[in-house]
């Protein structure tokens, strides 16, 4: 099959989804453009913080965008790619965009209120002590699985002990944009440019780290970037939106909407072919393609992740009604765009039907930096670009995942003030920073493999009760909810039955062998048990109030 066919449809269903269905929903849902939001209500400097339209787009796109959209269609070709091409179409319109744009527009309607918040005002204290504790948990899963494959893609110390200038190159950009993005932030917050004069600054800036990064890579081992990375998600969770998070997110951008951009000029250049089958059958290797395909890809599709984003900082920062559109709806959609390109892009290194070997973003990369050299581009410096895209992808999500992990714990305490214990301990934005990253870096040292399995399932668990919850503030606000029961009901079945096929498998194992490793099995065992009976009091508590409603 042409890859350049399935991009052109691909650009095509999206763009006229953009146009049409999420017209359709700011109808049916109403907006106020002469509203005041959140942001300008409750301005601290902080969280709530009136930003423009595209610096918000640019925080929702680089935080959602993480490691998701390349990583889970790659693995799902085990089904053929046409089910993963149809599954990241209909899911991320019909499911992913209207799940990031109702959390987006509830919490804006609502003061800027996270989901927890919302679902107390809505459901009641129980459910929103439950779902903050599901909450948290999942953070957890992220940053320690996302720590490990930042630290993976920083490491500059091969396996016989030799320099990997790509990995260094990669962490010395990664670096430079930390502190740039600080000193670019208090430039923006207090000389106030004009958006064209911050545009033309950011693309400078970003050229020049790019070219100090490659002159000076820093090549040191993973165990000491993990250190680093943590140091880092403690100033992003700490430190306020516009002086860190803003500004890094708005850099990011452009490398990653560049990297999107050289992808589909190299797929137009190349013109390649996917040879690869359209459909391998039901049962590959084991798994089921229900529910599999549904689980393994989640960002690109329908992620739980993403109501955290749109709801914890991104509605915090929506200076008119208007922009959520673009914000929620339009950033779900390019997440998508960018799944079938990483389905083209690795299907066309494919021969004889098979994949060679290597990881999701190995593959991503190779076949980038082919397209980009065919352009001219140089081939080391087309892997050095695509290495540090693909290191952006996933640190931008778990800055924004520590922060929102800190905000769970911090509401989880909250009782009006009248907090004893560690309750109180907790509520302290620099204590819940620190034990939300202390256990995450523990689950870390496990690595990422031991993880992923959970990742999945309760990122699309976490997407099923959110729709529930939006269900419920829909119904008794008045408004047109219909469009959400099928994805929700649909995100149900599917992340139930994938936990208790892993929980199932566990004890399987466990049963026939007399004991399991602690530190992978049964790690994921206790997590696994945790989300369903968590999942399952949310839901029950959400549907009965929807019931009620």
């Amino acid at each position: 099959m042409n890859g350049l066919i399935i991009l052109a449809i691909a650009i095509i269903v999206l763009g006229g989804a953009y146009l049409l269905y999420g017209r359709y929903l700011e109808k049916t849902w109403g907006i106020d453009a002469k509203a005041q939001t959140p942001a300008f209500k409750k301005e601290d400097g902080e969280d709530y913080v009136p930003t423009p339209k595209l610096v918000v787009f640019a925080h929702q796109f680089s935080s959602i965008a993480g490691a998701g959209p390349v990583t889970g269609p790659v693995i799902a070709l085990m089904f053929g790619w046409l089910p993963a091409l149809l599954w990241i179409l209909v899911g991320g319109i019909f499911f992913g965009a209207v799940h990031d744009f109702g959390a987006l527009y509830a919490s804006v309607k609502n003061e800027g209120k996270s989901m927890g918040l919302i679902i107390e005002k809505y459901i009641g204290k129980t459910g929103k002590k439950m779902f903050l504790v599901f909450c948290w948990l999942f953070t957890l899963i992220v940053i320690a699985a996302f720590t490990d494959i930042v630290a993976g893609t920083f490491d500059g110390i091969d396996a016989n002990g030799g320099v990997n200038t790509v990995n260094g190159t990669t962490a010395s950009i990664s670096m430079l944009f930390i502190v740039v993005a600080i000193v670019f932030g208090l430039f923006i917050k207090y000389k106030k440019p004009s958006q064209i004069t911050e545009f033309i600054i950011g693309v400078i800036l970003l050229i020049a780290m790019i070219a100090l990064g490659i002159l000076f890579p820093m090549c040191v081992d993973r165990s000491f970037w993990i250190f680093i990375i943590i140091g880092y998600l403690f100033l992003a969770s700490i430190l306020p939106m516009w002086l860190l998070m803003q500004p890094r997110d708005y850099l990011t951008t452009f490398l990653l909407v560049g990297m999107i951009l050289g992808a589909l000029v190299g797929v137009f250049a190349a013109n390649p072919t996917m040879d690869l089958p359209a459909f391998t059958g039901f049962v590959v290797d084991g798994k089921f393609l229900f529910p599999t395909l549904f689980v393994t890809i989640a960002c690109g599709a329908v992620s739980g992740f993403h109501s955290l984003v749109s709801s914890g900082t991104s509605s915090k920062q929506i200076s008119n009604e208007k922009d959520m559109k673009m914000v929620g709806f339009g950033a779900m959609l390019l997440e998508a765009l960018l799944a079938v390109l990483a389905l083209v892009v690795v299907s066309s290194l494919a021969s004889g039907g098979a994949l060679p070997k290597g990881t999701p973003f190995q593959l991503f990369s190779t076949g980038v930096s082919g397209f980009l050299g065919k352009l001219g581009v140089p081939s080391h410096i087309a892997t050095c670009l695509m290495a540090m895209s693909v290191s952006a992808l996933a640190l931008t999500s778990l800055d924004s995942v520590a922060r929102i992990g800190r905000m769970s714990l911090q509401e989880l305490c909250d009782n009006g003030g009248n907090e004893k214990g560690l309750a109180k301990i907790f509520k302290n934005k620099y204590a819940a920073t620190i034990i939300t990253l202390v256990i995450g870096y523990l689950l870390a040292l496990g690595g990422y493999n031991n993880i992923w399995p959970l990742f999945g399932a309760s990122n699309q668990l976490l997407s099923a009760l959110v729709l529930i919850s939006l269900s419920v503030f829909l119904k008794t606000t008045r408004r047109k909810g219909f469009m959400l029961w099928i994805p929700m009901c649909i995100m149900l079945v599917v992340t139930f039955t994938s936990l208790g096929q892993s929980i199932y498998g566990i004890v399987m194992a466990w049963m026939t062998t007399g004991s399991i490793d602690l530190m992978t099995q049964g790690l994921q065992l206790v997590f696994a048990v945790l989300l369903v009976v968590l999942g399952a009091v949310v839901a029950f508590s959400n549907f009965k109030k929807l019931q009620e409603a």
